[in-house]
């Protein structure tokens, strides 16, 4: 029986797939084994479709939350792909050998039961015993050489033009003796050796005589020295329950498995390295790794002239030489292109770097390939809704306008931006992070949205995600929206569902919440819950019928919130400092809540904003703040605001009080308290009458109250101040923006060690 050949690889290595070719056409094997879940060999053929573009990657995850997920992302240079691209141009048999998805997830079920069973005693126990780790020798190896090692394995192997199998082989060898990993990384490893020794004796057994193994270099030595697993111990492997599909990838995506031994930082450009290999021509990467560099660069209006790349070009053959290597490395070119096109910084260069090393490449895959029915659906409704351009690592923005569109013929046409509007939503309820919504440009129009749209491959798997959820997109989000709205503990929440379903386009479960809405609040008093629920119902009756919803029956309920929240408002404004803000954002809400809607009547709301403005026994802030309301509704005059300031700032209030009140004040609507010069006098005279201490006190209120106040704001305050001093405007910006004399420089840093023990 023949010795099977086994190649040892770097899973993401231009060099390594160019020889496995090499090597395959020489040995012209009858059989192929690589490295991957042995339960995937059905997927193997939509690799090889024509239209199939790559980076792509398998996919095996849990049917039980938590979800745990295996990935096996491929790039065209990937050592495992041409081996199967040659294999089936070739029409030779391969196959998978590594243990199945089910097993692979049930074994990191159990480990990570073990692991969560452990204490840390023990976990110190494992760490001391450990030895040195396989990261560890990398980084060990890193010191040494003084740059990287994915940079070391580039200059000793990328560039290997003999022998690579055999020094990759050697290079396995020695990261295994020399490491020691924890207990559960060898065992596995053990595991996935015998279990792949398995398959191979399989095939001897079955009559294949020339078997051509492609598998990590680390576990050449453990093929050709470890036992089989048997029949007993494959029978006691852990399985979980799991699923398959395949996915498209992104050069992004994979770059970030840089981390990881045989990862790729810089796809794109190892893209290019695997091109200049093929056509035997290693030099040419480095024409174009920096020829495109200098391409973008121009692209954004950086002046890069021929003259700096041909020094670039020089510069990183000349330290490849120094480096004692052949041809320029990844390192080299960016070292150049630092020099001559950056001119010595890397942040001129830092944006098309990015571009030419990583890419943006996505991969895609045929229809037919193997999915979940909620990813076949997904892709359907991209097509139906003219939204696959988006399908794109760059972010791109996405307007919509909700009407019906009058000047086309067919309904689907004409209601087009609201299907993809109802389809965004869902996908954001099933926390699929395809599109973000941004803040409308309009902000008077219900019937326009405005969103980002960009895909990752983490796209790909919260959809796969969402199969746990329902076979299609509109399932999945019913039920979705259905389990929040039976989790709902207050009204807030049950309205924040309602909403969702609204704007999801699903009457049934807008319906469901809105039952779970109303059954919450019969007994519900708190304020904060109570507007935000009212938010939420606003928002649903402003849309009208545009987003096909009757919205009818909503109006009584929200009147019933508006009446309890009128009762309820000035008793909720005598609490703490802390509560004040939510309780000011909650008048905030109810105000504007009112304003939108005639059928909420304003005489009862303006008479709990004049009742709460007046009343001095309730949180001051909340007390300005009813005051800033009804300056923007227009009801107060100059005489009476005048009046409120000097009450409210006199020295015989307490200083936190005043201070407290007039940041309630001062916290909306500024322009209109700018332009108000009365409101600056009293605050002059407020603070002239105070003694020193009690001035000091009113300064750290104070200071917080102007704390949000923008530079333009403050300029405009300084010219009031000007004018009541009878100083010219530019006099006053002279003596605010001077320099900080000594003695204030003291009391300043007297403030910050202020005792507010007695407030």
């Amino acid at each position: 029986m023949a010795t099977p050949i086994f190649f040892g690889v770097r899973h993401l290595s231009p060099a390594a797939a160019y020889y496995v070719r090499q090597e395959l056409e020489k040995v012209r094997p009858d059989m192929i084994l690589i490295e991957g879940p042995s339960d995937l060999n059905n997927e193997m053929k939509w690799f090889c479709h024509p239209k199939t573009k790559l980076p792509a990657a398998i996919l095996a995850y849990t049917q039980q939350t938590p979800i745990r997920t295996l990935l096996y992302p491929f790039a065209v240079y990937s050592p495992e792909y041409q081996a199967i691209l040659w294999a089936y141009e070739n029409n030779i048999p391969c196959k998978f050998m590594d243990l199945p998805s089910n097993v692979f997830l049930g074994i990191r079920e159990e480990t990570d039961k073990n692991t969560e069973n452990e204490d840390e005693e023990k976990k110190e126990t494992d760490k001391s015993e450990q030895g040195v780790t396989t990261e560890q020798v990398y980084k060990r190896l890193e010191e040494v050489l003084g740059e990287s090692h994915n940079t070391f394995w580039e200059r000793n192997f990328e560039q290997s033009e003999t022998l690579y199998m055999e020094a990759a082989t050697e290079f396995g060898k020695q990261l295994r003796e020399t490491s020691k990993d924890s207990d559960y990384r060898i065992a596995e490893n053990h595991i996935r050796e015998a279990y792949m020794k398995r398959v191979i004796v399989q095939a001897q057994n079955d009559g294949y005589e020339k078997i051509f193994c492609v598998c990590g270099a680390y576990h050449v030595e453990g093929l050709k020295n470890n036992e089989a697993l048997t029949d007993d111990e494959e029978k006691k492997l852990p399985r979980t329950e799991s699923n398959v599909t395949l996915m498209p990838y992104s050069y992004y995506r994979l770059s970030q498995h840089s981390g990881y031994g045989a990862g790729n930082e810089a796809p794109a450009y190892f893209e290019m390295l695997w091109d200049a290999i093929c056509k035997g021509k290693m030099e040419q990467a480095t024409y174009q790794y920096l020829t495109e560099l200098a391409v973008r660069q121009r692209k954004q209006g950086q002046m890069t002239s021929a003259a700096e790349v041909i020094e670039a070009v020089r510069l990183a053959q000349t330290l490849a030489k120094i480096r004692n290597t052949k041809y320029p490395v990844l390192q080299d070119l960016r070292d150049a292109a630092v020099t001559c096109i950056g001119h010595g910084a890397f942040s001129e260069i830092s944006v098309s770097t990015a571009d030419v090393e990583i890419g943006k490449k996505i991969g895609e895959l045929p229809e037919g390939v193997s999915r979940t029915s909620i990813q076949d659906d997904f892709y359907r409704q991209l097509k139906e809704l003219n939204l696959e351009k988006y399908r794109s690592v760059e972010v791109q923005q996405l307007d919509l306008d909700l009407r019906e569109n009058l000047r086309v013929k067919s309904q689907k046409s004409a209601f087009m931006d609201l299907n993809r509007s109802f389809f965004l939503h869902r996908l954001r309820v099933l926390q699929v992070n395809f599109g973000t919504q941004i803040q409308n440009r309009r902000k008077d129009s219900a019937w326009g949205e405005y969103w980002n749209l960009h895909w990752t491959p983490e796209t790909e798997i919260e959809i796969v995600e969402a199969a746990l959820l329902g076979e299609t997109v509109e399932s999945a989000t019913s039920f979705a929206l259905k389990e929040r709205a039976d989790k709902s503990v207050n009204i807030a929440q049950a309205a924040e569902v309602f909403e969702d379903a609204f704007l999801c386009g699903m009457p049934k479960a807008a319906k469901y919440a809105l039952d779970s809405l109303q059954k919450l609040s019969v007994d519900t008093q708190a304020i904060v819950e109570i507007s935000k629920t009212m938010e939420h119902l606003s928002l649903v009756i402003r849309y009208g019928d545009l987003r096909k919803f009757k919205s009818e029956p909503i109006i009584p309920l929200l009147s019933q919130l508006y009446l309890r929240a009128c009762l309820t408002m000035e008793d909720s404004c005598n609490c703490d400092d802390e509560a004040s803000n939510a309780i000011m954002e909650s008048i905030e809400r109810i105000n504007q809540v009112q304003r939108n809607h005639d059928f909420l009547e304003e005489e009862q709301w303006v008479s709990v904003l004049n009742s709460i403005s007046d009343r001095d026994d309730i949180n001051t802030k909340c007390s300005g703040f009813a005051m800033a309301t009804l300056i923007e509704r227009g009801l107060i005059e100059e005489s009476l605001l005048a009046l409120e300031v000097s009450r409210r700032l006199s020295k015989g209030v307490p200083a936190d009080l005043a201070a407290g009140w007039f940041e309630g004040l001062a916290r909306k609507n500024r322009y209109s308290l700018i332009v108000r010069l009365s409101l600056w006098k009293e605050l002059d005279n407020y603070l002239q009458d105070l003694d020193d201490e009690e001035f000091k006190r009113a300064l750290v209120f104070l200071r917080r109250a102007f704390s949000e106040f923008s530079a333009n704001e403050k300029s405009n305050i300084s010219e009031n101040l000007g004018e009541i001093w009878g100083i010219e405007p530019q006099q006053t910006a002279d003596m605010l923006m001077r320099p900080i004399t000594e003695n204030e420089e003291e009391l300043l840093q007297g403030l910050d060690d202020f005792d507010f023990g007695d407030i």
